[in-house]
C-alpha cells in the first residue's frame, strides 16, 4: 500500500514528465543560423569521391601485389610502370571530379 509520501509506481513505470518538447531544424529551414545548410557535405569533400578513392586504391593494390605474387621479371616490371602511370592519373582525376562535384555554393568552414 502507497503512503503520501512514496510514489506508487516504480519510477521506470511511471508516466514520463511533462517537458518542453525541442524541434530540432532537421528540415526546418526557418530555424538554422546563418552559416548552417544541412545540405552541404560537412567537411566540404564530396563522400562518393572518398569511396571512389579507397575502391581504386585498394583494386590497384590487390592488382599489383598480384602482378609481383604471380609473375617473373617482366610482369614485375610492368607492375612498377603501372603504378607509376595509374596512381597519378587516379588522383588527378579523382581530384577534378572532386572540384566539380563540391558544393560552390555553400562552403565548408
Amino acid at each position: 500500500m502507497a503512503t503520501p509520501n512514496q510514489p506508487s509506481l516504480h519510477p521506470i513505470i511511471r508516466p514520463p514528465v511533462e517537458h518542453e518538447i525541442v524541434n530540432a531544424p532537421v528540415r526546418n529551414d526557418d530555424a538554422l543560423g546563418p552559416n548552417e545548410d544541412l545540405d552541404r557535405e560537412p567537411d566540404g569533400v564530396p563522400h562518393d569521391v572518398v569511396g571512389l578513392t579507397a575502391l581504386f586504391s585498394v583494386m590497384l593494390a590487390m592488382l599489383v601485389a598480384f602482378m609481383f605474387l604471380a609473375g617473373g621479371t617482366f610482369t614485375r616490371v610492368a607492375a612498377v610502370i603501372l603504378v607509376l602511370i595509374a596512381i597519378p592519373t587516379l588522383v588527378s582525376s579523382l581530384r577534378k571530379r572532386a572540384d566539380r562535384d563540391r558544393d560552390h555554393l555553400h562552403p565548408s568552414r
